[in-house]
């Protein structure tokens, strides 16, 4: 019997070469079986296969779809180099790219040229924020490591504690109302998604149930897929995860873990209040769940306390600079309960997932000398700027959003669907995130993310975000 993966293959150079084209609906999968010989249970390997690698996108009772923007095969739990071939290494830390939660990297196609050029495409699936004047804010603190000296000593491999200094650091940087870390609960990654896995690792064995929201941030999938472990849709409301759905997944099937972003949640963007976060802390105290708190984005959004402020004994919490300061050269951050940074620890060194000995040194010079600091009070106003231009563009759909945050989630109008509305911003130059991406599972109560799509905010220039949402808007009116 063909290998699966061989038969996924053939579909994948069919997409890529544009032989099937964004939108472009494949056969059922029992027709292809048929077509091909071989087994149904085989085609949904074929299927699934085609889906882990983000080039399809299936919808329950209407079939599997080619997506916009299809990336090769092989994703990482970094991200892949603009333009460069993709790792199949998993653990290799290559942040400079595309965002996994999208369908695909930034080609040379979307990358070059002029971006304020009225034909330059724009891609809204990549959400890196820069602020103005980043990199000469940036080049000063890294001038003296160059010297042959320093050099030496920061190319050597870090330990995944780090030293004093980079510790305490970290704890001024992630401080915030109510909460600061203990410098000594602090490990180090190579970016937050490789610290994401390293805390997954360690808290969950292969098979392991681990709950999310229901609509989560897709690389968390791949991560679980890679790790063996089977990701629980949880409940959500306008404040995000809902204390009962944990609760009551667990009485179904233990948990080994929960997964959760309480601040500024991808891709809905909503934000848990004060009670809310009181009575997630309470049922996973009563339960004896631990949870990874995930709060990339929480920079933006000022003097709110973590989940870990409540239950600290419980709550890993995942954090990094790739959003505070730029993707190319970031540090995974995680804080850990007492007992456990022995284990979680030895996950990192396990994966290769420590941070860079350059990576530790200039983040310490950042934080000290106030450089990210000033990029992320930048940062903050121009998220309220591209939310303004949302709101002005946007106004007349259904959009959800935070004048903090750096992406929108859009019902989209009637008749108008994730994959066709997808397919036609592409026809336009725009790459946007259809809703499906972010199910965990088709069961899960979220079918109604068939309408939507996720905007990214963040990388494009003011007047290419103002020129795509015009557009969009005006596609939206106009009907598939």
């Amino acid at each position: 019997m063909e290998d699966y993966r061989r038969l996924a293959d053939r579909i994948a150079d069919d997409i890529v070469t544009g032989r099937l084209r964004p939108g472009e609906r494949l056969p059922t999968q029992r027709a292809f079986a048929r077509r091909t010989g071989i087994a149904g249970s085989t085609a949904g390997r074929v299927y699934g296969e085609l889906v882990r690698r983000g080039l399809v996108v299936g919808e329950v009772g209407r079939g599997t779809f080619v997506r916009a923007a299809p990336v090769p095969s092989g994703r990482a739990l970094a991200e892949p180099a603009t333009g460069a071939p993709r790792t199949t290494d998993p653990t290799s830390p290559d942040p400079t790219t595309s965002d996994p939660t999208t369908a695909g990297p930034v080609t040379t196609a979307w990358a070059d040229g002029d971006p304020d050029h009225p034909s330059a495409p724009v891609n809204m699936e990549l959400n890196y924020p820069s602020a103005p004047g980043q990199s000469e804010l940036l080049a000063p603190a890294l001038a003296p490591l160059l010297r042959p000296d320093l050099l030496t000593e920061v190319l050597r491999p870090a330990s995944v504690t780090g030293t004093a200094p980079v510790r305490a650091a970290a704890a001024t940087l992630l401080a915030t109302a109510g909460w600061r870390p203990d410098p000594s609960r602090l490990l180090f990654a190579g970016n937050a998604r490789q610290a994401i896995a390293g805390a997954l690792a360690s808290l969950v064995r292969p098979g392991g149930r681990v709950g999310v929201e229901a609509l989560t941030y897709p690389l968390v999938k791949e991560i679980a897929a890679r790790l063996g472990i089977v990701l629980v849709p949880l409940a959500m409301d306008e404040e995000g995860l809902l204390p009962d759905a944990v609760a009551t997944a667990h009485r179904s099937a233990p948990l080994s873990a929960v997964y959760v972003q309480p601040t500024l949640h991808n891709p809905t963007s909503v934000t848990a209040g004060y009670l809310r976060r009181s009575e997630l802390a309470a049922v996973v105290r009563q339960l004896d769940l631990p949870v990874v708190e995930d709060r990339i984005w929480s920079f933006l959004y000022q003097d709110l306390a973590p989940l870990a402020a409540h239950a600290p004994e419980r709550v890993l919490v995942v954090d990094g600079l790739s959003k505070r300061v730029a993707p190319g050269l970031t540090v995974g951050f995680l804080v850990v309960p007492e007992g456990r940074a022995g284990a979680v620890g030895a996950a990192l060194r396990s994966g290769g997932w420590a941070a860079g000995g350059f990576a530790l040194e200039a983040a310490v010079r950042w934080i000290a000398d106030g450089t990210v600091g000033r990029l992320v009070t930048a940062k903050r106003a121009d998220a309220a700027r591209r939310q303004g231009l949302v709101a002005e563009h946007l106004a007349d759909f259904t959009v959800h959003a935070d004048p903090h945050a750096y992406f929108a989630w859009w019902e989209l109008p009637k008749p108008w669907r994730a994959d066709t509305f997808t397919a036609a911003a592409a026809a336009r130059g725009i790459a946007v995130t259809p809703g499906p991406a972010f199910v965990v599972s088709p069961a899960s109560g979220t079918g109604s993310v068939a309408d939507c799509v996720r905007l990214g905010l963040a990388s494009a220039a003011p007047r290419q975000l103002e020129r795509a949402l015009r557009t969009l808007a005006g596609l939206a009116r106009s009907g598939p």
